[in-house]
Order: C-alpha cells, then sequence, then structure tokens
C-alpha cells in the first residue's frame, strides 16, 4: 500500500513570505513547489496580511497538504519587528486552520538543527543541503523559499519515524519481537 502525505512549509515575513511544498511517498520526500509572495510593493500593513490569508488559503486549496510546518518567530531586540512577524505567522496559522489543517511550529533552530545538524546555519548552507537531498536544479530567487521547504522537511523528519506499530514498552517486549537480533 502506498503511504503519501503532502507537507506545506512555510516561513513568514511581512516583506517575503517563503513556501515550500513537499510530497511524501513511502517516506520518500520529493519537492512539489516552492516559491515567494513578495510583499515589499504594499505599504500597508493590512493588506499585507491579507495577501498572506489569501496566498495560504490558495496553497492549501490547490495541493490539498495534509499538514502545516512554520517557522515560529524568534526574539529579536526591535519589539516592532517582532510584532509584525508573529501577526504574519498567525495570519498563515489562520488560513491553514481555516480549512482544517494542522499545524506544526519549529523555531529557527530546530529547523537548521534538523536539514543542516548545525542549529546557527546560514540560509545558505540551508540551501545547499536542501539542493543536494531534494535535487533541486535551480537556486531560488530568495532563500525565504528555500526556508519554507525547510521548515517542511524538518516536520517529516521529526515524524517519519512515528511508526507505532514497531514500538515496543520494554526489552522483554523487544526480544520477543527480534529474535534474530540477540547475541547469546
Amino acid at each position: 500500500m502506498v503511504k503519501e502525505r503532502i507537507i506545506l512549509g512555510i516561513d513568514p515575513g511581512t516583506n517575503v513570505m517563503g513556501y515550500g511544498i513537499l510530497k511524501v511517498v513511502n517516506n520518500k520526500p520529493s519537492l512539489m513547489s516552492m516559491g515567494v509572495l513578495e510583499l515589499q510593493k504594499y505599504t500597508d500593513h493590512y493588506l499585507k496580511l491579507k495577501k498572506i490569508f489569501e496566498t495560504v488559503v490558495r496553497l492549501v486549496d490547490n495541493y490539498h497538504p495534509d499538514e502545516l510546518a512554520i517557522e515560529a518567530p524568534f526574539f529579536g531586540k526591535n519589539v516592532q519587528s517582532m510584532l509584525k512577524l508573529g501577526r504574519a505567522q498567525g495570519v498563515a496559522m489562520a488560513a491553514a486552520l481555516s480549512r482544517d489543517l494542522p499545524v506544526f511550529e519549529y523555531a529557527p533552530l530546530k529547523i537548521k538543527m534538523a536539514i543542516t545538524g548545525n542549529g546557527r546555519a546560514s540560509k545558505e548552507q540551508v540551501a545547499g543541503f536542501l539542493s543536494r537531498y531534494l535535487k533541486i536544479d535551480t537556486e531560488p530567487k530568495y532563500l525565504d523559499a528555500t526556508d519554507g521547504v525547510a521548515a517542511a522537511l524538518c516536520h517529516y523528519f521529526q515524524n517519519h519515524n512515528l511508526n507505532k506499530e514497531n514500538t515496543v514498552k520494554s526489552w522483554k517486549e523487544f526480544m520477543n519481537k527480534n529474535p534474530g537480533r540477540i547475541k547469546k
């Protein structure tokens, strides 16, 4: 039986929002789409939020993802920037929730650690890994797109080994299920 799921990853932003869509078939992820929503041209913050909402709803309606993985805002010194970023993230989450899509939030450090093994990796290092791992031929216009893909891939890495059928509750149960792995 073929197991398939689609993960939408979002890197929220009020100037550029990056997104990536992964299709996972039999535990093998591949890139379906990635891109950016450019918001710099809008001066009205509320219009930017509306565009974010509409874009996320459109992505959900077009690709029918099973889950949304979104980068959580990080703590910075500029309170106004953090507030705007938090609003952008909240609107993206609300758009997904309006379509009954479960939302999973990951800190930037966690995403970078899951992708590169280094929580302080640069956007370029994350993009480089994704280019090799997912065989992405073209460089994205903005690194925000690969950050969206990274959020989706981080979610995949965090959850793809959760096969409940193979879990055991004790060493005795493990030994009973795996007699060939026991050395006497």
